[in-house]
């Protein structure tokens, strides 16, 4: 029985700088990464905007995969035609298929070593409860967003983003390319178990689910008039007290009422007090200075294991 081919992408985002080394490293020497025995694609996601060092060229990358703009062939923007050939090439009825994407990002927040899954597809969900067994790393589950759609990882049957920070964009550090590393051998090494039918969940898996995000407060022509307040930065996955100032003013002694959090003024779920992607900088046109989240446990189901054992077995 053959084992299913992982897809890896790297450069999603043109200006995040660590994962496109590590790529070319492992590619001039493969033996530098441990792929556990399992049939591996290397891909640059966005080639042009690497070249250029900038997030994008046209349109942000990782929006383009929504299935009706990818029909949608009155559309055209570069990287929409990235998104069209990536899957021509890569997806489970291309050229080359693969079963499963891992999407390699970085990020200027303080999210450390991180997991991103959307949505609750059972392989993803083993997935990440493998890989958080392992290594412990916090999993954003982000679900029910209408603004932010499209996202590479949700074309393939199993995906999820490994997300590392801090890191400036365009900055390549050390720190940050070895924790990239880390994650992606821990995915080889829980997909290797599930194509050979060895592998063991744990009992539960804890996620962050995105309940919404939070601009910053901005005048009528739309322009910010405060910035993340100092004591919020960094502090991803750590959560908000009601009344903590959210926002802060150059020479401001007060912060106003409504800039003090309070998740039902906001609009959240009372539970909702997990901050995530705080001040990440590629997020501003979004409006988005972050996002907040609800942590839960969930008991591990054996249909997560079930798919992805038969997504593996290939």
């Amino acid at each position: 029985m053959g084992r299913a081919q992982v897809l890896v992408v790297a450069g999603t985002h043109g200006n995040e700088r660590n994962a496109p080394a590590l790529l070319e490293r492992w590619r001039r020497e493969p033996r530098d990464l441990d792929c556990a025995g399992l049939p591996v694609q290397l891909v640059l996601g966005n080639p042009a905007a690497h070249a250029a060092n900038r997030r994008y060229i046209d349109r942000d990358l990782n929006r383009c995969f929504a299935p009706d703009l990818l029909a949608d062939l009155t559309q055209q923007p570069l990287e929409l035609q990235r998104a069209r050939e990536l899957l021509a090439q890569f997806a489970p009825t291309g050229a080359n298929p693969c079963a499963v994407a891992i999407d390699l990002h970085s990020t200027t927040s303080g999210m450390g070593n991180s997991l991103v899954v959307y949505g609750r597809r059972p392989a993803d969900l083993a997935l990440a409860a493998g890989v958080q067994a392992r290594l412990g790393l916090p999993i954003y589950l982000h679900e029910a967003d209408a603004a932010q759609t499209g996202f590479l990882v949700e074309r393939w049957p199993c995906g999820l983003v490994i997300e590392v920070g801090p890191v400036a964009q365009g900055l390549l550090s050390a720190p940050i390319l070895r924790q990239t590393q880390l994650a992606l051998e821990a995915v080889f090494a829980v997909l290797a178990e599930a194509a050979a039918g060895e592998l063991r969940l744990p009992a539960g898996l804890q996620v962050y689910r995105h309940c919404g995000s939070v601009d910053l407060p901005r005048d009528a022509a739309g322009e910010a008039i405060a910035c993340v307040h100092p004591a919020l930065e960094r502090q991803d996955w750590r959560p908000l007290q009601v009344g903590q100032a959210l926002f802060w003013q150059p020479g401001g002694q007060d912060c106003p009422a409504e800039w003090r959090f309070d998740p039902q003024t906001l609009g959240f779920p009372a539970e909702a007090h997990w901050p995530v992607f705080i001040n990440e900088a590629a997020y501003g046109e979004k409006g988005i200075a972050f996002s907040l989240c609800r942590r839960e446990r969930w008991a591990s189901e054996g249909a997560w294991l079930e798919a992805l054992q038969a997504l593996m077995a290939a």
